[in-house]
């Protein structure tokens, strides 16, 4: 299949499978959680191999589970896995720029496949907007290798419920195994303080109906960026003015001479 692909697409495309790889321990533990506990909801086998091929959005699927136990309305459902999944309005937006140039069945396909590891590590790589050699390809390297690891898995726990006892903690693993890729992210102040607002949003409202905590750490961790970034580039033209001796009302711009250009 690679080989119908032109080199440049190839290579992207491995590497995309290269810079996945270190979080697949991570997304086969989950898949395994996630299809263990659709196996022990009320959902029979040929329904939650379905939910997990369809719907294919772990934090969703666990969080509607039991919702389905409990038999509340079809719309209560649809509202939980729309709220945990706030997130993804996110990721589309961030993506839209890289991708916008292509139709929309392509960009819907590509909304579809994308994930929380996927954007994130998409996200690190300097591409520039529009359309770039081997940037989709890069996508779809580390795309297919997550969809696959996360349909066998899922799959595996679905069938093989029973073999994988409850205290082998595979929830942890998986969540301890993201924790570097979540350090490596924080790259400047504002991340910072939208990482660890959503932190302690979380785990405040961890307690919430409906794993709300989920969408609410989100909504404070882009509050706690935008207000961090905004801080930044007000400290920056404080610091510029001053610089250019334009700091204070009336007081004529100063011209640096070369050397002080320099400095």
């Amino acid at each position: 299949m690679l080989a119908r692909f032109s080199p440049v697409d190839r290579a992207a495309f491995r590497e995309g499978l290269r810079d996945y790889a270190p979080t697949f321990f991570a997304l086969l533990s989950w898949g395994l959680v996630t299809g263990i506990a659709m196996n022990k909801s009320v959902l029979t086998v040929p329904q939650a191999i379905a939910m997990s091929l369809f719907v294919y959005a772990g934090s969703s699927q666990l969080a509607v589970l039991p919702l389905l136990a409990a038999k509340l309305p079809l719309w209560a459902v649809l509202l939980t896995a729309a709220m945990v999944n706030t997130r993804f309005v996110i990721f589309s937006a961030g993506l839209a720029p890289h991708f916008a140039y292509q139709p929309l069945w392509r960009r819907l396909v590509i909304g579809y496949f994308n994930g929380d590891v996927v954007y994130l590590l998409f996200q690190r790589k300097p591409f520039a907007n529009g359309y770039v050699p081997g940037k989709e390809a890069y996508f779809w390297g580390m795309a297919a290798v997550s969809w696959i690891g996360w349909q066998i898995s899922s799959i595996v726990g679905i069938l093989l419920a029973s073999l994988f006892p409850d205290n082998w903690g595979l929830s942890l693993a998986g969540t301890l195994a993201l924790v570097p890729l979540l350090v490596a992210a924080v790259v400047n102040r504002s991340t910072l303080a939208a990482v660890g607002v959503a932190g302690i949003v979380a785990l405040v409202a961890i307690d919430l109906p409906y794993r709300l905590a989920l969408p609410l750490a989100v909504i404070a961790a882009l509050g706690a960026g935008s207000v961090v970034d905004m801080l930044v580039e007000r400290a920056d033209l404080r610091r510029i003015r001053r610089h250019t001796g334009q700091g204070a009302p009336g007081q004529v711009p100063r011209v640096l001479d070369a050397n002080e250009e320099k400095r």
